[in-house]
């Protein structure tokens, strides 16, 4: 079964379920989600998902053991304790005292799995405010999309040495009462916790929280459907509503819509100027400026653009280019010359992609035009990948031109790739859970149906803790093997360093000037000797061509000598040149040209030139 169609048969895999048990996977990050299938797939002996898909339609019983193979419902009791310890005390007293006596506190736990968040909660609330007044104005809504670990967090029964191991004995005692080597949480205060299931994707958020808490679940999700999540999230927070994630939760950060608190314990607040769904507009004056404010503004977008991230082009009707913002002018090497001239006559109009019809038609359509995934290897720099657009300027006629802009989209795939080279294949170890899901109001005959199902299954919940404990050793082993595979990538990175260390000291200590060359001739690597014999520092020539540079050595005279070593006619070249040193003393100096190998077969052309510069003694 090769790559295309394995992913064709998977997409049919996700549909059936989606269609048949009502559950959509497509948020999912997909290597995470086709690996977790893969497992329940070899335990049944199904060689690939269309004979998997056969073993779901024979057997419905199938589906609950793949279902808990794809949800891992991973939790605990105060689980990452320091943080605990910061939301106890600091984030609810601030909740508590921005609250009236009788006003309601609302608590949402995001993806609760079997409970142990939401009850975490409910003693550290109760604990806050006191038992009375927790049972009577604090809603706390536990969520999830896994029916089975809702049920026993329904049911609120715990192993007893879990509970002493987490709140200590004496609250464990004071909010749980046990039976021996199971606790259940005190029915007087149960009746504040309200657990109900909710589609991560099409559910609405609850309204009015006063604190979110979402931990290690949007890791499991798609970068798209964790912006999505946390949209959701700010929508349903209070105007200074907080929220509190996981540790491996960072894209909140790269958004407008929250505020840190404490970035170190990932606890955030809603910043209520920050709109979700549209960007904010200019309002009043600004939205409107007079006349004798608008140099002004003028000024300020051309700040704006100048010092804009993005790369930035503006061509005017005639094909001329007219602003290259300072982004731009660096990474494709624009000169103040350039500007004024036709686009055509540049390089950029064709490097690092062609311009040049995209904006005939820009200018002719009168309509975006986009180029995606262009891959751009500056001279001096790593690859990098971009989206360009290619925007006209003006609504109606006479059109004033196009701007173009080139936006770095590949930074995390770079980042993966120097990662697989490093460490080798590590798949990302998390699924992708719940986490935007509907208001749900349960009322009292659910309470009291819950009770009695509470009654009559004590027996399949003892069951079912055994399942996860072994469930829970499953991911412990597997948590230690990625400790393991991260501490190798950590001793490589060293080693790494080592080595690079290593080859600078040695690059340091020779006596000669050394200046290596790429094969376009541009310097890559300009020694201390080299700057002491000539005054230039590295940071001054590396990128340049060598044989524009200007110092006292003559170095068109090594034109010759470069091509016969770069074409391989000849293995090493040395000549001796008269030079002027940056004492301004005249001297006579030994240069000798080597190629540089690329470390590959014999037969490869090299890979650029090592210059060996000696002053012959006087």
């Amino acid at each position: 079964m090769n790559a295309q169609d394995g992913e064709g048969d998977l997409d049919a895999l996700l549909t059936y379920l989606r269609d048949v048990r009502g559950f959509d996977f497509t948020g999912y990050k997909r290597p995470s989600l086709s690996r977790r299938i893969t497992k329940r797939m070899h335990t049944v002996d199904a060689d690939d998902y269309q004979r998997y898909l056969s073993v779901l339609e024979a057997n419905p019983g199938e589906f609950v053991e793949l279902f808990n193979t794809i949800l891992i419902n991973v939790t605990g009791f105060l689980r990452d304790r320091e943080a605990w310890d910061y939301l106890a005390g600091s984030v609810i007293p601030a909740i508590v005292a921005a609250k009236g006596p009788s006003d309601v506190i609302r608590v949402w736990s995001a993806g609760c799995a079997s409970g142990e968040e939401a009850y975490s909660l409910a003693v550290l609330l109760a604990d806050a405010i006191g038992e009375q007044r927790f049972s009577q104005h604090v809603k706390l809504y536990a969520t999830d999309v896994d029916e089975e670990a809702l049920a026993r967090a329904r049911h609120a029964r715990y192993p007893h040495a879990d509970l002493v191991g987490a709140f200590g004995e004496e609250r464990a005692a004071r909010y749980f009462d046990s039976d021996g080597t199971t606790s259940v949480f005190r029915q007087d205060l149960r009746h504040a916790l309200i657990f109900g299931r909710h589609d991560v994707i099409q559910d609405p958020p609850i309204s009015r929280v006063d604190l979110l808490v979402c931990r290690n679940t949007l890791m499991y999700f798609t970068a798209d459907a964790q912006r999505r999540a946390l949209s959701a999230f700010h929508y349903g927070l209070s105007p200074r509503g907080y929220l509190f994630l996981g540790k491996s939760e960072a894209l909140v950060t790269r958004t407008n819509l929250f505020e840190a608190v404490d970035l170190h314990q990932h606890v955030f607040r809603k910043d209520s100027s920050a709109d979700p769904e549209r960007p904010a507009h200019p309002t009043g004056s600004l939205a409107h400026p007079q006349p004798a404010a608008r140099d002004t503004g003028n000024r300020f977008t051309d700040a704006a653009v100048e010092l804009s991230p993005i790369a930035q082009l503006v061509v005017d009707r005639s094909g001329h280019l007219v602003v290259a913002n300072r982004h731009a002018r660096d990474l494709f090497g624009i000169g103040a010359g350039d500007i004024g001239r036709p686009l055509r006559d540049l390089e950029i109009s064709y490097r690092p992609v062609d311009l040049r019809s995209p904006l005939e038609q820009a200018l002719r359509d009168r309509r975006p035009v986009p180029i995606t995934d262009v891959e751009w290897d500056p001279p001096a720099g790593r690859k990098q990948y971009l989206d360009v657009h290619l925007l006209p300027l003006g609504e109606t006629p006479p059109l004033l031109g196009v701007a173009i802009t080139f936006t770095e989209v590949g930074r995390y795939r770079l980042l993966r790739e120097e990662l697989e080279r490093s460490q080798g294949e590590l798949e990302a170890a998390y699924e992708e859970l719940q986490s935007v899901v509907e208001e749900l109001e349960t009322t009292n005959e659910e309470l009291q149906s819950t009770n009695e199902e509470l009654e009559t299954t004590n027996e399949e919940i003892h069951s079912t803790n055994e399942e996860l404990e072994t469930m829970n050793e499953e991911l412990q082993s597997t948590n230690e093997e990625l400790e393991t595979i991260n501490n190798e990538l950590r001793v490589r990175t060293s080693q790494l360093d080592d080595v690079n260390q290593f080859l600078q000291s040695i690059l340091g200590s020779l006596h000669s000037g050394v200046v290596v060359l790429d094969r376009e001739l541009h310097v890559r690597e300009w020694s201390r000797q080299a700057e002491e014999l000539w005054g230039l520092r590295p940071e001054e020539v590396e990128g340049r061509h060598f044989l524009n540079l200007d110092i006292g050595l003559p170095v068109d005279r090594l034109r010759a000598a470069i091509r016969g070593v770069l074409t391989a006619s000849s293995e090493r070249e040395q000549v001796v040149l008269a030079a002027v040193n940056r004492r301004g003393r005249s001297i006579e100096c030994s240069v000798s040209v080597s190629p540089l190998t690329a470390g590959g077969d014999a037969g490869d052309p090299p890979a650029g030139v090592i210059i060996l510069m000696d002053p012959v003694p006087g």
